[in-house]
């Protein structure tokens, strides 16, 4: 259970009456959530009762499909956040391939390392050009079709379960629909120093093979989205790319900005454009927004909040918070410490921020720490008279 009593209809209701504020675009305080995926939960012991590791729940759809309930679960009764918490009136499983599936659809073998998600070995680095030769991959092909049979087997299993009472529902594989961005799967399939390099002394090179992997890409999402009948373009459509950290700003422009506007192009209405970018990735954010339209920003660190929000103006969305090493090793004192920083640093100006950690929980977060985060935001992020305001 979470470190002290929680009265589960009240939080749920209080979760409610934040998150309509919010999406209403009056919003009575700072929202918090956590980005919380099964990285945390297997190498959590609390929450990893199965004793699963990455290469079971990797290659088994009984076991990813058991484990994800247990894991609802215990982030139901242990984890606070913006979210509701007890049990719900139905439970969702889906396919988890984790970060690399898209290169390993592209023909990296894929590695389980001791302690770690899972990984690629980037085997193109010697070779880029064998990438090219070796053709697209299809859209349902390699590990895309063995996400379909997960889908599959999963579907099975939810329509003969039920868990704590309450239906399972299994959901259509987000592993085909989205993408971790075209530089950081050509990081990941070539290596980063191939990448740069290439980047620096064959930039042709280098696009033919990001025109490659940008049109490979497309053309698996569109097939995705019409297997599963999700129509397109379509409002809130995002994508990542993380790997934009290594570059300068002139670089994104001349070399990864054109396929990041094919992406957005093809997927994408005007409404609700976002991008999810860890790393110091700031410097890049007012030409993402203003070239592509996007105007949400899901941060990682480090960030100067009030600057960003200085630099963005108040009408874009912004995630983030403390960073995800800082919530493992800190005290509770300097987590409080640190989240009333962000509240009171300018970033809540427009009533457009969202609290989380910067960016992904880590193993080994103690509980108390996430606790103390959100009784900050419940205690300091209220914009009305209700509490101390966060806008000073």
């Amino acid at each position: 259970m979470p470190h002290r009593i929680v009265d589960f209809s009240a939080h749920n209701a209080e979760v409610r009456a934040v998150w309509d504020a919010y999406h209403r675009g009056k919003p009575i305080r700072v929202p918090m959530i956590l980005g919380i995926n099964p990285r945390y939960l297997l190498c959590e012991t609390g929450a990893n009762a199965l004793h699963v590791d990455f290469r079971t729940y990797s290659e088994d759809p009984d076991t990813m499909f058991e484990a994800q309930l247990r894991f609802q679960y215990w982030i139901r009764h242990h984890l606070m956040q913006d979210a509701d918490m007890g049990i719900p009136e139905q439970w969702h499983v889906y396919v988890d391939f984790q970060n690399y599936y898209e290169s390993a659809w592209f023909g990296c073998p894929i590695e389980y390392r001791d302690g770690q998600v899972p990984d690629v070995r980037p085997v193109f680095a010697a070779e880029p050009d064998r990438l090219l030769s070796q053709g697209a991959p299809r859209p349902f092909g390699g590990v895309m079709g063995r996400a379909l049979e997960f889908h599959a087997r999963m579907s099975d299993l939810a329509s003969e379960r039920t868990f704590y009472g309450k239906p399972v529902v299994a959901n259509a594989p987000s592993t085909g629909l989205g993408t971790d961005g075209p530089f950081t799967i050509a990081c990941n399939v070539l290596s980063c120093d191939t990448v740069c390099e290439m980047m620096a002394a064959e930039p042709r090179r280098l696009g033919r093979l990001l025109d490659f992997i940008t049109d490979a890409t497309i053309e698996r999402v569109a097939a995705w989205k019409d297997r599963f009948r999700l129509a397109y373009p379509h409002d809130g459509y995002g994508i990542a790319d993380d790997s934009i950290t290594l570059i300068s700003t002139a670089a994104y422009r001349e070399h990864i900005l054109p396929r990041h506007r094919r992406l957005f192009e093809a997927f994408a209405t005007e409404r609700g454009r976002s991008i999810h970018l860890c790393g110091n990735a700031a410097r890049h954010f007012p030409t993402i927004r203003d070239e592509l339209g996007v105007m949400s920003f899901d941060t990682g660190f480090p960030v100067d909040f009030g600057r960003l929000r200085a630099e963005l103006g108040p009408d874009v969305q912004l995630y983030g918070g403390p960073s995800a090493p800082f919530l493992v090793e800190a005290s509770s004192d300097e987590v409080r410490s640190a989240t009333l920083d962000i509240l009171r640093s300018g970033v809540t100006q427009g009533g457009k921020f969202v609290m989380r950690e910067g960016n992904n929980l880590a193993p080994g977060t103690p509980a108390v720490n996430i606790a103390a985060m959100y009784e900050v935001v419940r205690e300091f992020g209220y914009y009305d008279a209700r509490g101390p305001q966060c806008i000073q």
